[in-house]
């Protein structure tokens, strides 16, 4: 019987007596690929972090491949990826040579095909000579997500990856995953703000508003709940609940 890639239960974190995430649960299969939406502030990061294990919840449950976090993090951290638009990548050094060095820090048994393999999955082979201060933020982007996947993670976790990214390098990103999911049955996580990206990639979106899971299904039950035509409909009437 295999395990799932993440449960998380009961989820409660605060900063500051200010709630950020109040209660969440919810499970990714093995292979499963989900989207955590939500507006700004709606609690997505923050239920993240804690999935990762880099904060600690003050109530709730983290499990990770079988693995309870924060007592199993480094076990459990072994078969997880994860990348952000927002994570800088060491400035001077080629690409390659930035791919090698975590390569040997997941322990990768044969780095250069795992390198040139995933260079070569999100269309940036010919980026692999350029040093890292050069790249665009974009490119930046998919190197970083070309790392997160060097070590063939059974969960990867993404946040926001194609945020204010031009057309063409959010193609690839979304090309790229699939291929990685496809390819290594890898469990995917990410958060994002552009409905289209998740549509065409995710087979389930979990919608968090105020810290809270306010939905769970596919995007066309999800929509049907709150009588909306598009997720993106959806995310609107939930901004908009929020702000009020």
């Amino acid at each position: 019987m295999s395990v799932a890639a993440l449960e998380v239960r009961g989820l409660t974190k605060a900063f500051r007596g200010t709630v950020a995430v109040d209660g969440v649960s919810f499970a990714v299969a093995e292979g499963e690929r989900v989207a955590l939406l939500g507006a700004n502030g709606a609690g997505k990061t923050t239920t993240l972090l804690m999935v990762l294990g880099v904060v600690n919840p003050d109530a709730g449950e983290v499990h990770v491949l079988g693995r309870t976090l924060p007592r199993e993090r480094s076990e459990a951290m072994n078969n997880v990826g994860f990348a952000a638009g927002y994570l800088p990548l060491p400035d001077r050094v080629r690409v390659r040579e930035v791919l090698r060095i975590f390569a040997d820090i997941y322990g990768v048994p044969d780095p250069k095909t795992a390198i040139e393999r995933g260079l070569e999955r999100f269309g940036i082979t010919h980026l692999g000579d350029q040093m890292a201060n050069e790249l665009s933020s974009g490119q930046r982007t998919l190197v970083g997500i070309v790392k997160a996947t060097l070590h063939h993670p059974r969960l990867l976790v993404l946040d926001e990856p194609t945020a204010s990214l031009d057309p063409d390098v959010a193609h690839r990103v979304r090309a790229g995953l699939e291929r990685a999911c496809d390819e290594d049955g890898t469990a995917l996580v990410v958060t994002s703000h552009n409905m289209t990206d998740v549509e065409r990639v995710c087979g389930r979106v979990v919608f968090l508003s105020a810290g809270r899971v306010v939905a769970d299904g596919t995007p066309v039950e999800v929509a049907a709940r709150f009588g909306r035509r598009s997720l993106e409909e959806v995310f609107l009437h939930l901004a908009s609940e929020e702000s009020g």
